[in-house]
């Protein structure tokens, strides 16, 4: 499928690979580790064409399809359904066929385009690009908005269904979760594990990598290392390698007695809770994997706070939510009545739009509360951690520069000591941050928030644009860290490793959520969940967030579930035929090219093969077609 010989690649002075050989075969799935500036997009670059080596070579078969990932923010007025369904460019093809033939009275070249349509489900590709943008939380009504009218964020995921539209022999994706929620991560999650093609995947999320991947190319320090294996494995075997080398010892035991202070702590509240019972089986992991991480370049701690007061927080009756341009108040949260105390650690769970940045930029004090009373300690110290705050550093002022504004009196001996712990070293200190990546800006960003030393620590999305040693710096620094901790990720193992309670953030309120996130996945995964969490679903339950009671909502909501079970049963069969004769279809394809099979011999089996995929073809349109009224009656529902 893919061979790389004596491979080098060099941008610019940088050496970012060197003497690299491998094959990747077809049907494999890649998960592509290492920190950020060794090489990894690059390395896509090359398989894509779009850069050159400076010696050896990258061999792919003739005629491969590769699906991406456009990296750019899409802006046009084209509507989401037809932006996404543009993906499939052999649709395309046939169905403008199909128009300059009808146009053209040809009805020979009419019947081919419908012929070639129906050969690769065309008349079903509606329905498998709305399955696509259903996943990744749009409604129904987004379907005809253009592109142009969503955010950023949202525009990256319609780049995502764009690609994952396109029928692809490789598909390759460079940080795919990074623009998800946990909703929208565990659905993917589940597509490429059905998806049949070879994949290679960049990202830093280790709980999605050992989901989808069966091998590792782990680049670092001018070379890449092919393992068998998901990260984890990886993990495992690499650890035992450097564990090998002796020179790295001391540093080993140092990093292993800090991993095992942590692991004594929680075994001592393991009986408090399910979620410390699972930490403390990933703690004794993370104590075997020591000297995998013993060459980070990343190495900070948290200062104890001056005071813990408590409680730190106190929400009476709030409600949250904005101020429209026309006076009218839009309520996002409402009958907030909770504590925050110090220790407290809690994870927010919920999907894009359902409210989980608005109750963090609450506690954060950003937005006032439109009723009720949020009360705060005189001795509160928050350290706030936004996407935004990457904006709002003063792009020519330096590392250095930053941290002085904070604190004028230190002295720059003391700065720079604290700022390499965030691997800001030697001269870079003083360079201006304007030309800095995301993942460096995101670090300063990080550091500017823990050299405040806060007692209460409000974090939404940290770990975009930081690579798999500084998120393991972070989550090491976040065990430790004696104040309290709210915190907002799509990456699940740091939710995993530093939050002890889970509070589910939907249908316009916060409550605690019992299960742990394997709990989520599969109520996530279950035919109850339908459409709920939505952006759509937030907005429509802000009524009931201002006046129902919580029993009203629990009984309402009972009632709904009851009233569309059959019709989530008939969606949920409708997906269980979809994804059966998919996967039967792919394994007629593979049996038809097979050259033996065309011999005079195999002439009885041939034609078995040929029929059966024509009403396989047949029965994968139906269950497409019942999918989709099932999804659209759904979501006439909601909007009843």
């Amino acid at each position: 499928m893919l061979n790389f010989t004596d491979l080098a690649l060099r941008r610019g002075p940088r050496l970012l690979l060197e003497n690299f050989s491998a094959t990747i075969n077809a049907g494999w799935r890649v998960g592509v580790v290492g920190r950020n500036g060794t090489g990894k997009s690059s390395l896509f670059g090359l398989i894509l064409g779009e850069l050159s080596t400076d010696s050896g070579e990258v061999s792919l078969p003739k005629g491969l399809d590769i699906a991406t990932v456009a990296q750019e923010s899409p802006n046009t007025d084209r509507a989401v359904l037809d932006y996404v369904l543009d993906g499939d460019a052999e649709l395309r093809r046939l169905q403008n066929q199909a128009e300059r033939a009808e146009h053209d009275h040809d009805a020979h070249a009419l019947a081919q385009a419908h012929e070639g349509l129906h050969a690769i489900g065309g008349y079903a590709a509606n329905a498998r690009a709305a399955r696509l943008l259903r996943g990744l939380a749009f409604a129904q009504d987004d379907l005809q908005r253009p592109v142009n009218s969503f955010s950023g964020g949202w525009r990256m995921r319609l780049n995502l269904a764009r690609a994952l539209m396109q029928r692809s022999d490789l598909l390759l994706l460079d940080e795919p979760t990074n623009h998800l929620d946990i909703d929208a991560v565990l659905w993917l999650q589940d597509w490429l594990r059905a998806y049949a093609g070879t994949l290679l995947i960049i990202s830093h999320d280790r709980e999605f990598l050992d989901a989808v991947t069966d091998h590792t190319l782990h680049l670092a320090q001018g070379t890449a290392t092919l393992y068998s294996g998901n990260y984890s494995q990886f993990e495992r075997l690499r650890a035992e390698r450097m564990a090998q080398q002796s020179a790295m010892a001391e540093q080993q035991r140092r990093q292993i007695a800090h991993l095992q202070s942590f692991v004594d702590r929680f075994k001592a509240k393991a009986s408090k809770a399910k979620q410390a019972q699972a930490r403390v089986k990933m703690i004794e992991r993370i104590s075997v994997l020591a000297p995998a991480m013993a060459d980070s370049e990343f190495s900070f701690s948290f200062p104890a706070p001056a005071k813990l007061p408590s409680p730190l927080i106190k929400l009476d009756q709030a409600a949250a939510g904005y101020t429209l341009g026309d006076g009218s108040q839009r309520t996002v949260l409402g009958q907030l009545k909770l504590n925050l105390e110090p220790g407290d650690r809690i994870g927010l769970l919920g999907a894009n739009g359902a409210g989980k940045s608005t109750f963090v930029r609450l506690l954060a004090g950003r937005l006032q509360p439109l009723q009720g009373e949020v009360l705060r300690h005189t001795d509160l110290r928050i350290g706030y951690f936004a996407q935004h705050q990457l904006e709002q550093l003063d792009a020519q002022a330096s590392p250095l520069d930053h941290l002085a504004r904070l604190d004028p009196r230190a002295g720059e001996a003391a700065l720079r000591s604290f700022l390499g712990g965030f691997n800001f070293r030697g001269d870079r200190v003083f360079e201006a941050v304007a030309p800095f990546s995301g993942g460096e800006k995101a670090r300063l960003a990080l550091a500017m928030v823990v050299y405040e030393k806060p007692n209460l620590l409000l974090l939404d999305e940290p770990t975009n644009h930081l690579d798999l040693d500084m998120r393991q710096a972070l989550e090491l620094a976040l065990q430790d860290y004696p104040g309290a901790l709210v915190l907002v990720s799509h990456d699940r193992h740091l939710v995993d490793a530093t939050c002890d309670t889970l509070w589910r953030v939907a249908q316009g309120q916060v409550q605690p959520y019992a299960g742990d996130l394997d709990d989520y996945a599969k109520w996530l995964a279950s035919s109850e969940r339908g459409p709920a969490g939505t952006v759509e679903q937030a907005g429509k339950v802000e009524g009931a967030a201002r006046g129902g009671s919580s029993k009203e909502l629990r009984r309402a909501a009972a009632d709904q579930r009851a009233q569309l079970k059959p019709i989530r049963d008939a969606l949920k069969k409708a997906e269980r035929e979809i994804n059966a004769h998919s996967a039967r279809l792919t394994e007629i394809a593979n049996q038809l090219a097979d050259p033996d099979l065309y011999q005079a011999d195999a002439k009885t089996r041939l034609s078995e093969l040929v029929g059966e995929q024509g009403e396989r073809r047949k029965q994968l349109e139906a269950a497409e077609a019942v999918w989709l009224e099932a999804s659209e009656a759904l979501e006439a529902a909601d909007a009843g």
